[in-house]
C-alpha cells in the first residue's frame, strides 16, 4: 500500500498542533487595571548562579539595589501602585527579584533578571529578560534600574 507523504505530514501536523498552540491561562488578576493600583511587597532578592564572582560587600550592594530598583520600576510603570514593607499586607502582590549570574564575568556572557510575582489569588507570574554582561556593565550604577525597568515593561 502506497501512502501519500503530504497527507501523512498534514495529518501529523494536525494531530500535534494543539500541543504547540496551547498557552498557559492568564490569571484573572493579571491585567493593567488590577496591577496599576495594587500594593506590592518586595521580598528579599536572590542571586542565582555564580554569586562568587563578586565579593560579599558587592553582593550586599547588588541585593540592596535589586530590592530598591525593582520597587522603583514597578512604581515608574504604575504610578498609582503602592510599595509596602509588611509581608502580611492583605491583598499585596509579593515580588521576588532574582538575578541569574553567569559562570564568568566576560562581556559576551549572558545573565538574566527575573521578577517572580505571587498574586493575591495564589497564582504566580514570572517575568524574565536576558542581558549580556556588557549591556548591563554599560549601564554602570543604573544597571539594576535598567534591568528591572525592562521587566516592568512586560507587565500589562
Amino acid at each position: 500500500m502506497k501512502r501519500n507523504p503530504v497527507l501523512t505530514l498534514t495529518a501529523l501536523a494536525a494531530l500535534s498542533a494543539p500541543a504547540f498552540a496551547q498557552t498557559p491561562a492568564v490569571p484573572a488578576a493579571w491585567n493593567a487595571a488590577a496591577l496599576s493600583s495594587a500594593t506590592y511587597v518586595i521580598l528579599d532578592p536572590k542571586i542565582e548562579g555564580n554569586a562568587n564572582l563578586i565579593s560579599g560587600d558587592q553582593q550586599a550592594g547588588v541585593l540592596a539595589a535589586m530590592k530598591r530598583d525593582s520597587a522603583g520600576a514597578i512604581v515608574r510603570h504604575y504610578p498609582n501602585a503602592k510599595i509596602a514593607s509588611d509581608l502580611n499586607t492583605p491583598g499585596a502582590i509579593k515580588v521576588t527579584p532574582i538575578i541569574s549570574a553567569p559562570s564568568a564575568l566576560v562581556p559576551w556572557a549572558k545573565m538574566s533578571a527575573k521578577m517572580n510575582l505571587q498574586l493575591p489569588d495564589g497564582n504566580q507570574v514570572s517575568l524574565v529578560e536576558n542581558f549580556s554582561v556588557l549591556m548591563l556593565w554599560q549601564q554602570q550604577s543604573n544597571a539594576a534600574n535598567f534591568a528591572f525597568d525592562q521587566l516592568a515593561k512586560k507587565m500589562p
